[in-house]
Protein backbone atom coordinates (compact mmCIF):
# COMPACT_ATOMS: atom_id res chain seq x y z
CA UNK A 1 0.00 0.00 0.00
CA UNK A 2 1.52 3.30 -1.12
CA UNK A 3 2.38 5.88 1.53
CA UNK A 4 1.01 9.35 0.67
CA UNK A 5 0.15 12.75 2.03
CA UNK A 6 -3.34 13.84 0.99
CA UNK A 7 -4.03 17.37 -0.14
CA UNK A 8 -7.76 18.12 0.02
CA UNK A 9 -8.95 20.84 -2.38
CA UNK A 10 -11.91 22.83 -1.07
CA UNK A 11 -12.23 26.60 -1.47
CA UNK A 12 -8.78 26.82 -3.07
CA UNK A 13 -9.16 25.47 -6.60
CA UNK A 14 -5.71 26.34 -7.91
CA UNK A 15 -2.18 24.96 -7.82
CA UNK A 16 -0.49 28.35 -7.68
CA UNK A 17 0.19 30.10 -4.35
CA UNK A 18 -1.82 27.58 -2.37
CA UNK A 19 -0.75 27.65 1.28
CA UNK A 20 -1.61 24.13 2.42
CA UNK A 21 -0.63 22.57 -0.90
CA UNK A 22 2.81 24.18 -0.67
CA UNK A 23 3.22 22.72 2.82
CA UNK A 24 2.18 19.27 1.62
CA UNK A 25 4.72 19.44 -1.22
CA UNK A 26 7.62 20.32 1.12
CA UNK A 27 8.19 16.75 2.29
CA UNK A 28 9.47 13.66 0.50
CA UNK A 29 6.18 11.76 0.65
CA UNK A 30 4.16 11.84 -2.61
CA UNK A 31 1.08 14.06 -2.50
CA UNK A 32 -2.31 12.68 -3.49
CA UNK A 33 -4.58 15.59 -4.56
CA UNK A 34 -8.30 15.02 -4.01
CA UNK A 35 -11.58 16.86 -4.29
CA UNK A 36 -14.82 15.69 -2.70
CA UNK A 37 -18.27 16.58 -3.97
CA UNK A 38 -19.77 16.71 -0.50
CA UNK A 39 -23.15 14.97 -0.40
CA UNK A 40 -24.10 17.01 2.65
CA UNK A 41 -24.11 20.00 0.28
CA UNK A 42 -24.63 18.89 -3.32
CA UNK A 43 -27.77 16.83 -2.68
CA UNK A 44 -29.55 20.10 -1.85
CA UNK A 45 -28.69 21.71 -5.19
CA UNK A 46 -30.45 21.82 -8.53
CA UNK A 47 -29.01 19.34 -11.05
CA UNK A 48 -28.05 22.24 -13.32
CA UNK A 49 -26.52 24.37 -10.57
CA UNK A 50 -24.13 26.76 -12.31
CA UNK A 51 -21.75 26.77 -9.36
CA UNK A 52 -21.22 23.01 -9.69
CA UNK A 53 -20.46 23.62 -13.37
CA UNK A 54 -17.97 26.33 -12.37
CA UNK A 55 -16.29 24.02 -9.86
CA UNK A 56 -16.15 21.19 -12.39
CA UNK A 57 -14.44 23.39 -14.98
CA UNK A 58 -11.89 24.39 -12.33
CA UNK A 59 -11.23 20.72 -11.54
CA UNK A 60 -10.73 19.97 -15.23
CA UNK A 61 -8.09 22.70 -15.44
CA UNK A 62 -6.30 21.44 -12.33
CA UNK A 63 -6.35 17.89 -13.70
CA UNK A 64 -4.88 19.05 -17.01
CA UNK A 65 -2.03 20.79 -15.20
CA UNK A 66 -1.36 17.73 -13.04
CA UNK A 67 -1.00 15.58 -16.16
CA UNK A 68 2.16 17.51 -16.95
CA UNK A 69 3.63 15.94 -13.82
CA UNK A 70 2.31 12.44 -14.58
CA UNK A 71 -0.40 12.83 -12.01
CA UNK A 72 -4.16 13.36 -11.81
CA UNK A 73 -6.77 14.79 -9.52
CA UNK A 74 -8.79 12.18 -7.65
CA UNK A 75 -12.41 13.40 -7.65
CA UNK A 76 -14.78 11.65 -5.26
CA UNK A 77 -18.36 12.03 -4.13
CA UNK A 78 -19.82 11.28 -0.72
CA UNK A 79 -19.84 12.46 2.84
CA UNK A 80 -16.28 13.53 3.72
CA UNK A 81 -15.98 11.31 6.80
CA UNK A 82 -17.04 8.27 4.75
CA UNK A 83 -14.77 9.20 1.85
CA UNK A 84 -11.71 9.44 4.10
CA UNK A 85 -12.58 6.21 5.85
CA UNK A 86 -12.56 4.48 2.47
CA UNK A 87 -9.36 6.23 1.35
CA UNK A 88 -7.64 4.81 4.40
CA UNK A 89 -8.43 1.34 3.08
CA UNK A 90 -6.65 2.03 -0.22
CA UNK A 91 -3.74 4.26 0.80
CA UNK A 92 -1.24 4.43 3.61
CA UNK A 93 -2.01 8.03 4.53
CA UNK A 94 0.64 9.82 6.57
CA UNK A 95 -0.96 13.30 6.80
CA UNK A 96 -3.94 15.26 5.48
CA UNK A 97 -3.42 18.85 4.37
CA UNK A 98 -6.11 21.44 3.71
CA UNK A 99 -6.76 25.15 3.90
CA UNK A 100 -9.03 26.56 6.58
CA UNK A 101 -12.70 27.27 6.02
CA UNK A 102 -14.47 29.36 8.65
CA UNK A 103 -18.15 28.67 7.98
CA UNK A 104 -20.16 26.73 10.60
CA UNK A 105 -20.70 23.61 8.50
CA UNK A 106 -17.05 23.53 7.41
CA UNK A 107 -15.85 23.76 11.00
CA UNK A 108 -18.10 20.87 12.01
CA UNK A 109 -16.93 18.82 9.00
CA UNK A 110 -13.28 19.42 9.83
CA UNK A 111 -13.77 18.46 13.47
CA UNK A 112 -15.03 15.05 12.31
CA UNK A 113 -12.03 14.59 10.01
CA UNK A 114 -9.68 15.67 12.80
CA UNK A 115 -11.23 13.10 15.13
CA UNK A 116 -10.86 10.37 12.49
CA UNK A 117 -7.25 11.36 11.86
CA UNK A 118 -6.45 11.29 15.57
CA UNK A 119 -8.02 7.84 15.94
CA UNK A 120 -5.90 6.55 13.05
CA UNK A 121 -2.75 8.31 14.31
CA UNK A 122 -2.60 10.68 11.35
CA UNK A 123 -1.84 14.37 11.16
CA UNK A 124 -4.50 16.77 9.92
CA UNK A 125 -2.92 20.11 9.06
CA UNK A 126 -4.93 23.21 8.14
CA UNK A 127 -3.54 26.55 6.98
CA UNK A 128 -4.74 30.09 6.41
CA UNK A 129 -5.26 30.75 2.72
CA UNK A 130 -8.54 32.44 1.69
CA UNK A 131 -8.00 35.57 3.80
CA UNK A 132 -5.21 37.97 4.65
CA UNK A 133 -6.24 38.04 8.32
CA UNK A 134 -8.33 35.36 9.97
CA UNK A 135 -10.73 35.47 12.89
CA UNK A 136 -8.40 36.26 15.79
CA UNK A 137 -5.78 38.37 14.04
CA UNK A 138 -7.75 41.64 13.85
CA UNK A 139 -9.47 42.09 17.21
CA UNK A 140 -9.97 44.81 19.81
CA UNK A 141 -7.36 45.53 22.48
CA UNK A 142 -9.29 43.29 24.88
CA UNK A 143 -9.26 40.42 22.40
CA UNK A 144 -12.94 40.69 21.53
CA UNK A 145 -14.08 40.75 17.88
CA UNK A 146 -15.02 43.95 16.12
CA UNK A 147 -18.69 44.39 15.29
CA UNK A 148 -18.31 47.76 13.54
CA UNK A 149 -16.57 47.90 10.18
CA UNK A 150 -14.66 51.21 10.29
CA UNK A 151 -12.44 50.47 13.32
CA UNK A 152 -11.93 46.94 12.00
CA UNK A 153 -10.79 48.34 8.66
CA UNK A 154 -8.39 50.80 10.33
CA UNK A 155 -6.74 48.04 12.33
CA UNK A 156 -6.69 45.75 9.28
CA UNK A 157 -4.87 48.40 7.23
CA UNK A 158 -2.41 49.13 10.03
CA UNK A 159 -1.60 45.43 10.38
CA UNK A 160 -1.32 45.02 6.62
CA UNK A 161 1.32 47.74 6.40
CA UNK A 162 3.55 45.65 8.65
CA UNK A 163 2.86 42.43 6.78
CA UNK A 164 5.30 40.95 4.32
CA UNK A 165 3.20 38.83 2.00
CA UNK A 166 4.49 36.91 -0.96
CA UNK A 167 3.27 34.30 -3.41
CA UNK A 168 4.94 30.89 -3.63
CA UNK A 169 4.57 27.60 -5.46
CA UNK A 170 5.59 24.15 -4.31
CA UNK A 171 7.48 21.48 -6.21
CA UNK A 172 4.78 20.03 -8.44
CA UNK A 173 6.98 17.02 -9.29
CA UNK A 174 6.15 15.67 -5.84
CA UNK A 175 2.57 14.79 -6.76
CA UNK A 176 1.84 11.08 -6.77
CA UNK A 177 2.52 9.42 -10.12
CA UNK A 178 -0.74 7.81 -11.11
CA UNK A 179 -3.45 7.87 -13.72
CA UNK A 180 -7.10 8.17 -12.69
CA UNK A 181 -10.05 9.28 -14.75
CA UNK A 182 -11.98 12.41 -13.79
CA UNK A 183 -15.67 11.47 -13.57
CA UNK A 184 -18.01 13.23 -15.97
CA UNK A 185 -20.45 15.87 -14.77
CA UNK A 186 -23.31 13.43 -15.24
CA UNK A 187 -21.51 10.73 -13.24
CA UNK A 188 -21.37 13.20 -10.36
CA UNK A 189 -25.13 13.68 -10.74
CA UNK A 190 -25.26 17.06 -12.49
CA UNK A 191 -25.75 18.43 -16.00
CA UNK A 192 -24.56 21.44 -17.95
CA UNK A 193 -25.89 24.87 -17.03
CA UNK A 194 -26.55 27.70 -19.44
CA UNK A 195 -25.26 30.19 -16.83
CA UNK A 196 -21.57 31.02 -16.85
CA UNK A 197 -19.58 33.21 -14.51
CA UNK A 198 -18.21 36.32 -16.19
CA UNK A 199 -14.44 36.45 -16.50
CA UNK A 200 -12.57 38.26 -13.77
CA UNK A 201 -11.54 41.61 -15.24
CA UNK A 202 -8.79 43.29 -13.18
CA UNK A 203 -8.77 46.31 -15.49
CA UNK A 204 -12.08 47.36 -13.93
CA UNK A 205 -10.20 48.01 -10.67
CA UNK A 206 -8.96 51.21 -12.26
CA UNK A 207 -11.47 53.98 -11.47
CA UNK A 208 -13.57 51.43 -9.57
CA UNK A 209 -14.61 53.96 -6.95
CA UNK A 210 -15.75 56.41 -9.61
CA UNK A 211 -17.91 54.02 -11.62
CA UNK A 212 -18.96 51.19 -9.30
CA UNK A 213 -22.41 52.59 -8.39
CA UNK A 214 -23.72 52.78 -11.94
CA UNK A 215 -25.11 49.42 -13.09
CA UNK A 216 -25.26 50.29 -16.78
CA UNK A 217 -21.47 50.69 -16.78
CA UNK A 218 -20.96 47.25 -15.22
CA UNK A 219 -17.69 48.48 -13.79
CA UNK A 220 -17.39 45.53 -11.41
CA UNK A 221 -14.55 43.04 -11.76
CA UNK A 222 -16.76 39.94 -11.28
CA UNK A 223 -14.17 38.62 -8.84
CA UNK A 224 -16.76 37.06 -6.53
CA UNK A 225 -16.86 33.43 -7.77
CA UNK A 226 -13.07 33.36 -8.16
CA UNK A 227 -12.51 34.33 -4.54
CA UNK A 228 -15.39 32.15 -3.34
CA UNK A 229 -13.87 29.02 -4.86
CA UNK A 230 -10.26 30.10 -4.55
CA UNK A 231 -9.26 30.03 -8.20
CA UNK A 232 -7.46 33.29 -7.39
CA UNK A 233 -5.11 33.83 -4.47
CA UNK A 234 -6.27 36.74 -2.31
CA UNK A 235 -2.59 37.51 -1.69
CA UNK A 236 -1.89 37.78 -5.40
CA UNK A 237 -5.01 39.88 -5.97
CA UNK A 238 -3.96 42.42 -3.35
CA UNK A 239 -0.32 42.46 -4.44
CA UNK A 240 -1.49 43.22 -8.01
CA UNK A 241 -3.76 46.10 -6.99
CA UNK A 242 -2.84 49.32 -8.78
CA UNK A 243 -2.24 52.47 -6.78
CA UNK A 244 -5.30 54.48 -5.77
CA UNK A 245 -7.36 51.34 -5.22
CA UNK A 246 -8.61 52.21 -1.73
CA UNK A 247 -12.29 51.70 -2.54
CA UNK A 248 -11.70 48.28 -4.09
CA UNK A 249 -9.49 47.22 -1.19
CA UNK A 250 -12.24 48.31 1.20
CA UNK A 251 -14.60 45.85 -0.49
CA UNK A 252 -12.10 43.05 0.06
CA UNK A 253 -11.82 44.06 3.72
CA UNK A 254 -15.61 43.96 4.05
CA UNK A 255 -15.40 40.33 2.93
CA UNK A 256 -13.02 39.48 5.77
CA UNK A 257 -15.06 41.53 8.26
CA UNK A 258 -18.19 39.49 7.54
CA UNK A 259 -16.18 36.26 7.69
CA UNK A 260 -14.99 36.98 11.20
CA UNK A 261 -18.50 38.05 12.23
CA UNK A 262 -19.85 34.67 11.11
CA UNK A 263 -17.03 32.85 12.89
CA UNK A 264 -17.48 34.64 16.22
CA UNK A 265 -21.27 34.89 16.03
CA UNK A 266 -22.39 31.73 14.19
CA UNK A 267 -25.96 32.31 15.37
CA UNK A 268 -26.32 34.98 12.66
CA UNK A 269 -26.72 32.16 10.14
CA UNK A 270 -30.29 31.70 11.31
CA UNK A 271 -30.95 34.68 13.58
CA UNK A 272 -30.74 38.46 13.74
CA UNK A 273 -27.37 39.71 14.92
CA UNK A 274 -29.30 42.18 17.09
CA UNK A 275 -31.82 40.11 19.01
CA UNK A 276 -33.88 43.22 19.79
CA UNK A 277 -35.26 42.91 16.26
CA UNK A 278 -36.55 39.38 16.81
CA UNK A 279 -40.02 40.70 17.57
CA UNK A 280 -40.56 42.40 14.19
CA UNK A 281 -43.94 41.12 12.88
CA UNK A 282 -42.89 40.45 9.28
CA UNK A 283 -45.79 40.28 6.80
CA UNK A 284 -44.13 37.43 4.86
CA UNK A 285 -46.71 37.53 2.07
CA UNK A 286 -45.89 34.69 -0.32
CA UNK A 287 -47.48 36.30 -3.39
CA UNK A 288 -45.56 39.52 -2.78
CA UNK A 289 -42.37 37.49 -2.43
CA UNK A 290 -42.98 35.70 -5.73
CA UNK A 291 -43.48 39.03 -7.52
CA UNK A 292 -40.19 40.26 -6.06
CA UNK A 293 -38.43 37.07 -7.16
CA UNK A 294 -39.76 37.40 -10.71
CA UNK A 295 -38.99 41.11 -10.99
CA UNK A 296 -42.63 42.18 -11.20
CA UNK A 297 -42.84 44.75 -8.41
CA UNK A 298 -43.59 47.74 -10.64
CA UNK A 299 -40.39 49.44 -9.49
CA UNK A 300 -38.07 49.42 -12.52
CA UNK A 301 -34.72 49.30 -10.76
CA UNK A 302 -35.84 46.54 -8.41
CA UNK A 303 -37.30 44.54 -11.29
CA UNK A 304 -34.19 45.02 -13.44
CA UNK A 305 -31.98 43.71 -10.66
CA UNK A 306 -34.07 40.63 -10.01
CA UNK A 307 -34.31 39.81 -13.71
CA UNK A 308 -30.56 40.20 -14.11
CA UNK A 309 -30.08 37.80 -11.20
CA UNK A 310 -32.48 35.23 -12.60
CA UNK A 311 -30.97 35.40 -16.08
CA UNK A 312 -27.27 35.54 -15.26
CA UNK A 313 -26.61 34.50 -11.64
CA UNK A 314 -25.19 37.98 -11.05
CA UNK A 315 -26.56 41.29 -9.83
CA UNK A 316 -24.83 44.65 -9.69
CA UNK A 317 -23.75 45.57 -6.14
CA UNK A 318 -25.69 48.84 -5.92
CA UNK A 319 -28.82 47.11 -7.14
CA UNK A 320 -28.38 44.32 -4.59
CA UNK A 321 -28.78 46.91 -1.84
CA UNK A 322 -31.88 48.38 -3.49
CA UNK A 323 -33.61 45.04 -4.10
CA UNK A 324 -32.81 43.78 -0.60
CA UNK A 325 -33.99 46.99 1.05
CA UNK A 326 -37.21 46.86 -0.95
CA UNK A 327 -38.02 43.33 0.18
CA UNK A 328 -37.38 44.03 3.86
CA UNK A 329 -38.71 47.57 4.18
CA UNK A 330 -41.34 48.03 1.44
CA UNK A 331 -42.79 44.53 1.62
CA UNK A 332 -41.90 43.76 5.24
CA UNK A 333 -40.68 40.29 4.30
CA UNK A 334 -38.10 38.66 6.52
CA UNK A 335 -34.56 39.13 5.22
CA UNK A 336 -34.04 35.38 5.55
CA UNK A 337 -36.38 34.78 2.60
CA UNK A 338 -34.33 37.06 0.40
CA UNK A 339 -31.04 35.70 1.69
CA UNK A 340 -32.14 32.17 0.81
CA UNK A 341 -33.18 33.25 -2.69
CA UNK A 342 -29.84 34.98 -3.31
CA UNK A 343 -28.06 31.88 -1.96
CA UNK A 344 -29.89 29.80 -4.54
CA UNK A 345 -29.23 32.13 -7.47
CA UNK A 346 -25.92 33.95 -7.00
CA UNK A 347 -22.85 32.48 -8.68
CA UNK A 348 -20.69 34.37 -6.17
CA UNK A 349 -22.77 33.28 -3.17
CA UNK A 350 -20.76 33.28 0.04
CA UNK A 351 -22.58 32.70 3.32
CA UNK A 352 -20.85 35.34 5.42
CA UNK A 353 -21.16 38.19 2.91
CA UNK A 354 -24.68 37.26 1.85
CA UNK A 355 -25.85 37.06 5.45
CA UNK A 356 -24.03 40.21 6.51
CA UNK A 357 -25.32 42.30 3.65
CA UNK A 358 -28.90 41.11 4.01
CA UNK A 359 -28.89 41.90 7.71
CA UNK A 360 -27.37 45.29 6.86
CA UNK A 361 -30.25 45.97 4.47
CA UNK A 362 -32.83 44.83 7.02
CA UNK A 363 -31.24 46.87 9.82
CA UNK A 364 -30.89 43.80 12.03
CA UNK A 365 -27.17 43.15 11.67
CA UNK A 366 -23.91 44.46 13.02
CA UNK A 367 -22.99 47.92 11.75
CA UNK A 368 -26.30 47.93 9.88
CA UNK A 369 -28.23 50.72 8.23
CA UNK A 370 -30.67 52.18 10.79
CA UNK A 371 -34.19 50.82 10.55
CA UNK A 372 -35.59 54.21 9.54
CA UNK A 373 -33.36 54.36 6.48
CA UNK A 374 -35.62 53.29 3.61
CA UNK A 375 -34.32 53.57 0.05
CA UNK A 376 -36.67 55.24 -2.42
CA UNK A 377 -36.38 52.97 -5.48
CA UNK A 378 -37.57 55.74 -7.78
CA UNK A 379 -35.10 58.44 -6.73
CA UNK A 380 -32.36 55.79 -6.87
CA UNK A 381 -33.00 55.69 -10.62
CA UNK A 382 -32.25 59.39 -10.91
CA UNK A 383 -28.98 58.89 -9.06
CA UNK A 384 -27.70 55.71 -10.64
CA UNK A 385 -29.54 55.00 -13.92
CA UNK A 386 -31.05 58.30 -14.99
CA UNK A 387 -31.00 57.39 -18.69
CA UNK A 388 -32.69 54.05 -18.00
CA UNK A 389 -29.88 52.16 -19.76
CA UNK A 390 -29.68 49.35 -17.21
CA UNK A 391 -33.44 49.27 -16.70
CA UNK A 392 -34.27 49.06 -20.41
CA UNK A 393 -31.86 46.16 -20.81
CA UNK A 394 -33.72 44.03 -18.27
CA UNK A 395 -37.20 45.59 -18.27
CA UNK A 396 -37.79 46.43 -21.96
CA UNK A 397 -41.52 46.99 -21.36
CA UNK A 398 -40.86 49.66 -18.73
CA UNK A 399 -42.49 52.44 -20.77
CA UNK A 400 -45.35 50.31 -22.06
CA UNK A 401 -48.85 50.03 -20.65
CA UNK A 402 -48.15 46.36 -20.01
CA UNK A 403 -45.59 47.16 -17.34
CA UNK A 404 -46.72 46.36 -13.80
CA UNK A 405 -48.08 49.09 -11.56
CA UNK A 406 -46.12 49.56 -8.31
CA UNK A 407 -47.26 46.84 -5.94
CA UNK A 408 -47.04 49.22 -2.99
CA UNK A 409 -46.83 53.02 -2.79
CA UNK A 410 -43.45 54.20 -1.51
CA UNK A 411 -44.59 56.76 1.05
CA UNK A 412 -47.08 54.31 2.56
CA UNK A 413 -44.51 51.49 2.62
CA UNK A 414 -41.86 53.69 4.20
CA UNK A 415 -44.17 54.87 6.99
CA UNK A 416 -45.40 51.32 7.58
CA UNK A 417 -41.86 49.97 7.86
CA UNK A 418 -40.70 52.67 10.27
CA UNK A 419 -43.75 52.35 12.50
CA UNK A 420 -43.54 48.54 12.49
CA UNK A 421 -39.88 48.53 13.50
CA UNK A 422 -40.41 51.28 16.06
CA UNK A 423 -43.38 49.54 17.66
CA UNK A 424 -41.47 46.26 17.87
CA UNK A 425 -38.60 47.96 19.67
CA UNK A 426 -40.88 49.88 22.02
CA UNK A 427 -42.71 46.70 23.01
CA UNK A 428 -39.45 45.36 24.39
CA UNK A 429 -38.69 48.36 26.58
Amino acid sequence: MQKVNVFWFRRDLRLEDNSALNKALEGDIPVLPIFIFDENIVTQLDKKDARINFIYECLLRIDQKLKRYNSNLLVLKGKPIEVFTKLLENYHINSIYSNKDYEPYALERDRKIYTLAKERHLNFYRYKDQVIFEENEIVKADGKPYTVYTPYKKKWLAAFEKLNIGCDNGDFNKFIKHSVQLPSLSEIGFSASSLKASEFNPEKINNYGEHRDFPSKDHTTHIGPYLRFGTLSIRQVILDLPTQSEVYLSELIWREFFMQILFHFPQVKNNNFRSKYDSIPWRDNEEDFKKWCRGETGYPLVDAGMRELNATGHMHNRVRMITAGFLCKHLLINWQWGEAYFAQKLLDYELSSNNGNWQWAAGTGCDAAPYFRVFNPTTQIQRFDKNFEYIKKWVPEVQELTYSKPMVEHKFARERAISTYKQALENQS
